[in-house]
């Protein structure tokens, strides 16, 4: 079993790089701030017995459990921003949860391409090639039409611990 501090300290890193993509001198002219945040997917019984799912921090994890990468942004100008692109990495420890939406734009060759997984395609080092899957996601990006000044959301996707 994985070390949980390794997997999170993994999971941190990776995330840390997710608004990342544009240059220093880019971000600082952006009004889009960007938070981030990682939490487990944890189902909890009640006294009288009914389960509920709750997403909370996460302390243990272990291969195969649940969790939500989730992106909040708000413009902070006084302008609109348009086709605004978030592009979050997915760290190594992680896998796209196959429920995950399918019209998401993900790529699996290390964000160099985008777009539906349906219609991607991995190719094997001897040129062969075969539809991708969810375990080959590298990245997940969202293209923001337009953002108003004030505006805000949260962009979301589960993943599965490897």
């Amino acid at each position: 079993m994985k070390s949980i501090t390794s997997m999170m300290l993994a999971l941190a890193a990776a995330f840390a790089l997710a608004g990342a993509a544009q240059p220093l001198a880019a971000q600082t002219a952006n009004p889009i701030a960007l938070n981030g945040d990682v939490k487990a997917v944890k189902v909890i019984t009640d006294p009288d017995g009914k389960e509920r799912t709750e997403l909370v921090d996460p302390t243990t994890i272990v291969p195969g459990d649940r969790l939500v990468f989730g992106t909040d942004y708000t413009n902070k100008g006084s302008e609109a921003v348009t086709n605004f692109i978030v592009t979050n990495p997915l760290p190594a420890a992680v896998r796209l949860a196959p429920d995950a939406d399918p019209a998401l734009e993900v790529s699996v060759d290390g964000g160099k391409t985008f777009g539906a997984l349906a219609a991607l395609a991995v190719t094997a080092d001897d040129g062969t090639t075969r539809p991708a899957t969810h375990a080959d996601v590298t990245h997940v990006r969202w293209v923001l039409a337009s953002i108003e000044p004030g505006g805000s959301g949260r962009l979301t996707y589960p993943a599965i611990i490897r």
